[in-house]
């Protein structure tokens, strides 16, 4: 869980994923050798800060989105949400700005949201929660293992990954944005039109911690059931537990996916934690093992 606390570390809310980026960058530089084939990479100009990773002769794409949640400093030290964080008085908040460190709590008055500060932050200043990783037996509880778990999954089948595409993307956790550019450019350059999620979903009455990792029969998006029908197929032909979720509301880079102007079969699979968007994330490790061992045998056989 080394590179996953490294992970979850680094500052990068959506919009100032750059940092993030550099990361996995510099991480697949120093590791690429010792994988079973190494990708081709497509990131920089025309592609702002995502990365594509391609191996072999592809057929299907695994998106990982790089950003977190977050808050953007206002005026007079007023903060407003980046995407949908907890926003309990008390949270600590980390973040820089032109004269140094930053770190305050969430305090909230009649005038709104601040963080507590003895001097005034630079608008525009982002702000993210001060990480506290925590590891057990069982699990690991941090902030923002949405959705470093989802990119750290990314890296660990990468190891391993022959053929197929791990794209990680921008923006998800404020509206999304990236992947209607970066799918199309899939599409066009490789042909490939289908499409996993390595995102991180909830736990509820239905999705329970260690009984394995949730495929998502739907959200507020509504993936094509044949396609889905494969993904659980191959979970139980290969004895690999998972939890069927379904959901009403959430949303992912699916979603962005099925609204471009592209064909793209997609399904969410990925690890339920509890106290979602807080400083507390807590995902259970057979479900982090699940995750990663069934994005292994989809990319063999989807």
């Amino acid at each position: 869980m080394k590179l996953l606390k490294q992970m979850c570390e680094v500052h990068a809310p959506a919009g100032e994923e750059l940092a993030m980026t550099n990361f996995i960058l510099n991480y697949i530089e120093e590791h690429q050798d010792g994988w079973k084939v190494q990708p081709t990479l497509h990131y920089g100009k025309g592609f702002q800060d995502n990365i594509i990773m391609v191996f072999g002769k592809p057929t299907t794409a695994i998106f990982a989105h790089l950003d977190s949640i977050g808050f953007t400093v206002k005026y007079n030290n007023e903060i407003v949400k980046i995407g949908g964080p907890v926003t309990t008085e008390g949270i600590i908040l980390v973040g820089e700005d032109s004269q140094g460190e930053i770190e305050g709590k969430i305090i909230k008055n009649d005038a709104g949201m601040f963080i507590d500060s003895d001097r005034t932050i630079d608008r525009g200043t982002s702000l993210t929660f001060k990480i506290d990783f925590r590891e057990t037996d069982e699990f690991v509880q941090s902030c923002y293992m949405d959705n470093r778990l989802g990119a750290w999954n990314c890296l660990e089948v990468a190891k391993t990954l022959e053929n197929g595409i791990i794209v990680f993307s921008s923006w998800e956790e404020h509206g999304g944005g990236s992947v209607g550019y970066l799918g199309k450019f899939i599409q066009e350059k490789y042909g490939v039109m289908q499409a996993l999620i390595s995102d991180i979903t909830w736990v509820t009455e239905g999705v329970q911690h260690g009984k394995g990792c949730a495929i998502s029969l739907r959200d507020s998006g509504l993936p094509r059931k044949s396609y889905v029908n494969k993904v659980v197929a191959i979970a139980k032909e290969n004895n690999i537990p998972y939890q069927l979720e379904v959901e009403d509301a959430g949303g992912s880079d699916g979603n962005g996916l099925q609204k471009s102007d592209y064909a793209w079969d997609w399904c969410f699979v990925g690890a339920p934690e509890d106290h979602v968007h807080s400083p507390n994330e807590k995902v259970h490790k057979k479900d982090i093992k699940a995750m990663t061992d069934l994005y292994k045998v989809l990319m063999k056989n989807l």
